[in-house]
C-alpha cells in the first residue's frame, strides 16, 4: 500500500501563476484579421453544408430561363431580344435577394447562443457582424456569376464585354452589402429565423418587381412610372444594364453608390448597438 501526501493548495496556485508568467502573452488580433477569420467562418459553412448555395444557383437559372421564354415574345416580340433587356435586370434581382440570408444567419446565431460566445471573445466586437457580411458577399459573387453564364449560354452577349459585365456585377454586390445591413437589424429585432425570412422577402418583392427589371417605365401607368423611376432598384438596374450595354450612365451608378454608402452609414450603427443590447 502507498500513500500520497497531501499538497498545498496555495503551493498548485503558486506554480501555476509562475507558469503562466513564464509564457508570453499572444498579441491581440487586429480587427482586420479578425473580421477576415468571421468572413472564412461563413464560407466554411458553404463547404460543409453546400445545400445553401441552391438559393444562389438553382434559383437565380429558375428566373432567367423562366421570366425569358415565358414573357420574351409577349414583352419584346422575341426571347432573344428579351434576354438582352432583362438579363441584367434578373441579376440585380438575384442578388438583392440573396441579401436577406444576413439577416437569417445572425438571427440564427442569435437564437442559438452563438453571439453569446462570441461576446466572450478579446476581439473587435463589430468583428462578427462584419466577418459575416464579408462572407456573404461570396454568395453574391456566385449568384451574379451563375446569371452572367446562365445568360451567355442562352445567347446574351454584352456590347460592353467582360469589363462592362465585370463592373456591372462589382456594383451589384457593393449595393448588395450596403443593403444587407437592413437586414441584419431585421435579424436583431425579429424572434426566429423564418420571421425574417419572411419579413425580408414581403420587404423585396414589391420593390423588385415595381421596377424597370422585367419591363421599361414607359409601358406602365402614370403613377406607377413616377413611383418606378425612382425606386432605388430601377437606378441599380439602369447601372448596370448600362454597364453591361457599354454605355455606362454615370448618373444612375452614382446614385446606386450613394445609396448603398447610406443604407450602410445609417443602419450599421444601428445593428451594432442592438448587436450589444440583445
Amino acid at each position: 500500500m502507498t500513500t500520497t501526501a497531501p499538497i498545498s493548495g496555495t503551493a498548485d496556485t503558486a506554480a501555476v501563476r509562475r507558469a503562466i508568467a513564464s509564457t508570453a502573452r499572444p498579441p491581440r488580433p487586429s480587427a482586420l484579421s479578425t473580421a477576415l477569420t468571421f468572413g472564412w467562418r461563413g464560407i466554411l459553412k458553404i463547404k460543409h453544408v453546400p445545400e445553401q448555395l441552391i438559393d444562389v444557383t438553382i434559383t437565380p437559372v429558375m428566373f432567367v430561363v423562366m421570366f425569358t421564354y415565358l414573357f420574351g415574345g409577349a414583352v419584346a416580340g422575341s426571347t432573344s431580344a428579351y434576354l438582352q433587356y432583362i438579363l441584367p435586370g434578373i441579376l440585380v434581382m438575384s442578388v438583392l435577394f440573396t441579401t436577406v440570408y444576413s439577416g437569417v444567419a445572425l438571427n440564427t446565431d442569435l437564437t442559438k447562443g452563438v453571439v453569446d460566445r462570441f461576446r466572450s471573445l478579446p476581439i473587435w466586437r463589430p468583428a462578427p457582424l462584419l466577418g459575416s457580411l464579408l462572407g456573404d458577399s461570396v454568395r453574391y459573387v456566385i449568384a451574379g456569376t451563375v446569371i452572367i453564364l446562365v445568360g451567355v449560354a442562352l445567347g446574351y452577349r454584352p456590347e460592353g464585354g467582360a469589363p462592362g459585365t465585370l463592373a456591372a456585377l462589382a456594383l451589384v454586390v457593393v449595393f448588395s452589402f450596403g443593403l444587407s445591413w437592413v437586414f441584419t437589424v431585421v435579424g436583431l429585432v425579429l424572434r426566429s429565423p423564418t420571421a425574417v425570412l419572411n419579413g425580408g422577402f414581403l420587404a423585396l418583392f414589391p420593390l423588385t418587381f415595381l421596377s424597370n427589371i422585367f419591363v421599361p417605365p414607359s409601358t406602365l401607368p402614370g403613377p406607377l412610372e413616377a413611383f418606378v423611376e425612382v425606386n432605388p432598384i430601377s437606378i441599380l438596374a439602369t447601372a448596370s444594364r448600362s454597364l453591361m450595354e457599354g454605355s455606362p450612365d454615370t448618373e444612375a451608378i452614382v446614385i446606386s453608390l450613394v445609396v448603398a454608402a447610406v443604407l450602410a452609414l445609417v443602419f450599421l450603427p444601428i445593428t451594432t448597438r442592438l448587436y450589444r443590447s440583445r
